[in-house]
């Protein structure tokens, strides 16, 4: 009886506790439907993967993800989710934004709204310059475009290069920053390829010919991750660009670990720069690709998408805690301004200046394992990474 007594009073206790812990409304704007909808996948389960292994850094506080779809790249529908976000759910904080136009078309609304924001992957440099509320824990397109220019000048011995992109925001930042990077370590870039938009995939054979046929040394591509970085891979392996000896080398979004294994010996030898894939070999990357795989699955894994709604989440939990749960915008992004985690990307940090993300730069190549499986060999870091667009001072960063 007294036992029956105690366990009734516990969860009395318990229920209690349970009913004052305070709500924090955090808008998340991603595309769920359409093109995008995996990219989405892959940040919400990230952000919700932080919340379920972390719940003591969380309490007293229940976060309370309210979603919303951006529906394309246009930039209207998202500016209209997050001001439904805003008006409608009056949520404390915005978060998500895959595609750079939808954090662009976004960013006069937090600024009249002084409303804190956390962008988990939109990579265009400028972006976190058109609000001063927004704080940024994926990457800005310079951070590994500018790095892969270098890698191929000094390292790779490239002398010359030909650049493909997909023709938005994120696609002229990386054209740009590899160029820089490129020309001023003394190559010579032969041609300035544009492929296409982000909204569909396109017939990438022309543009990889037109590459092919100026036999640069490296054919530096940036096409968003998902479904346009299959159809590089499988386009410079039916080009033979390969035994052409035309190196193909990008960003990470070329080898994104959802999409790799599909790619197939296509992919053998690409090489790339980024912040994050799933073989990092850091304790920290170790826990997080078990607990992904218990959660979603053996045959799940997560990718740089992933990581990013992940510290993205740490973030927004760390602001929260700083602030009480009471969040002003100018409080809030005071707070992650200089924030330090341990990701399993490795160690990051919010740039107190810019707000936006430091973190290394891992040079991989794509090899096959003795089992077969296709993954992503560490040949190369970069330390503490700076947005090289702000740290230059290049115009509109």
């Amino acid at each position: 009886m007294i036992k029956h007594i105690i366990a009734i009073a516990a969860a009395v206790t318990l229920s209690a506790s349970v009913s004052q812990a305070q709500d924090v409304k955090v808008g998340m704007v991603l595309q769920y439907t359409g093109l995008g909808a995996e990219l989405a996948q892959q940040i919400n389960r990230g952000a919700e993967l932080y919340l379920k292994l972390n719940p003591d850094k969380v309490k007293p506080y229940n976060i309370q993800i309210i979603k919303r779809d951006a529906k394309n790249p246009g930039g209207n529908d998202a500016r209209v989710a997050a001001q439904e976000l805003l008006t409608q759910d009056r949520v404390d904080i915005l978060t998500g934004w895959i595609w750079s136009p939808n954090a662009i078309a976004t960013a006069p609304l937090l600024n009249a709204g002084k409303k804190f924001a956390v962008i988990m992957n939109a990579g265009t440099a400028h972006i976190t310059n058109m609000s001063k509320y927004y704080a940024r824990t994926s990457f800005s397109m310079w951070h590994a475009g500018y790095a892969m220019g270098e890698a191929a000048a000094k390292q790779l011995k490239a002398k010359t290069a030909v650049i493909g992109y997909t023709d938005f925001p994120p696609g002229k930042d990386s054209l740009n920053a590899f160029k820089r990077a490129f020309l001023d370590n003394g190559g010579k870039v032969l041609d300035e390829i544009p492929m296409g938009g982000a909204g569909a995939v396109p017939d990438f054979t022309p543009f990889f010919q037109r590459a092919k046929d100026r036999k640069p040394d490296v054919f530096f591509v940036f096409v968003p991750a998902g479904d346009h970085a299959a159809a590089v891979a499988r386009t410079y392996g039916a080009l033979g660009m390969r035994e052409a000896g035309i190196r193909l080398i990008g960003p990470g979004d070329l080898t994104q670990d959802t999409k790799l294994q599909g790619m197939g010996d296509a992919a053998v030898g690409m090489l790339t720069i980024h912040h994050y894939n799933a073989d990092l070999d850091n304790p920290e990357n170790k826990r997080f690709v078990a607990a992904w795989k218990k959660e979603y699955g053996e045959n799940s894994t997560p990718d740089f998408m992933a990581v990013g709604g992940y510290d993205g989440m740490a973030l927004i939990v760390d602001v929260v805690q700083k602030l009480k749960g009471k969040i002003d915008g100018d409080k809030a992004i005071e707070a992650a301004k200089g924030w330090k985690f341990n990701s399993p990307r490795g160690p990051i940090m919010i740039d107190p200046e810019t707000r936006d993300i430091v973190m290394n730069e891992y040079l991989s190549e794509v090899v096959k394992g003795p089992d077969g499986r296709l993954m992503q060999k560490q040949i190369g870091v970069i330390e503490n990474v700076k947005d090289a667009c702000k740290a230059l001072k290049i115009k509109p960063c």
